[in-house]
């Protein structure tokens, strides 16, 4: 039994395992630490210590085994049954990521979105309903809905990831400009557009 693993090792795993995909639909079976690392952008040592945290070893003639790695990334990653997920807050960026994710991951399922404009309610968005927000609490419990993604304005984000904790979602990836608070059974994970831009902006600023 693999031990509650970094947050930054559970990233770069998913980022890996992405890699490792594209790189195996290009009929490649076998890949090195180095190589994984120039596909991301980071150090091999990197690489070959989160490998050697989830319990696998490559040899030193062939590396990884690119099917086994995915496999075994995927056991610690996903839940047998698989996971569903609802997304708040249908405007462009809602519909922007319910279509960017659609059929990406077999054991992740975004099953329901909601939101409060009547004219939005009952339509279809990338194969998914969208539902009033009064439905909320009641869908999410009624479908075992797990994880949802906020992506509403700042200013009803607070009263949306309160009912969501009441409808009991356990995870939650914060896109509004709001930062939340959650109870500490809930996992947030907050993405600040303007924080990622100015970050770059900096590092590509003349000195």
């Amino acid at each position: 039994m693999i031990k509650r693993l970094p947050d930054k090792t559970v990233e770069r795993l998913s980022q890996y395992r992405r890699a490792l995909l594209n790189y195996y639909s290009g009929g490649k079976h076998h890949i090195f630490s180095h190589e994984i690392a120039s596909l991301l952008h980071i150090t091999a040592v990197q690489v070959r210590r989160d490998i050697m945290l989830i319990g696998y070893t490559g040899t030193l003639r062939q590396g990884y085994d690119v099917k086994e790695l995915i496999d075994i990334i995927g056991k610690i990653i996903d839940t047998r049954e698989g996971q569903k997920v609802a997304v708040v807050g249908i405007g462009n960026l809602g519909r922007a990521i319910m279509g960017y994710f659609s059929g990406k991951r077999t054991k992740l399922a975004i099953v329901a979105a909601f939101d409060s404009n009547p004219e939005k309610i009952n339509r279809i968005y990338a194969g998914v309903q969208c539902y009033h927000s009064d439905q909320m609490i009641e869908i999410i419990k009624r479908e075992g809905i797990s994880i949802a993604v906020i992506s509403v304005p700042g200013e009803t984000a607070a009263q949306v990831a309160e009912e969501l904790v009441m409808a009991g979602i356990r995870g939650i990836l914060n896109f509004s400009p709001k930062a939340l608070n959650v109870p500490s059974h809930v996992y947030l994970q907050e993405y600040d557009m303007i924080t990622s831009l100015e970050k770059i902006a900096y590092f590509v600023k003349k000195p």
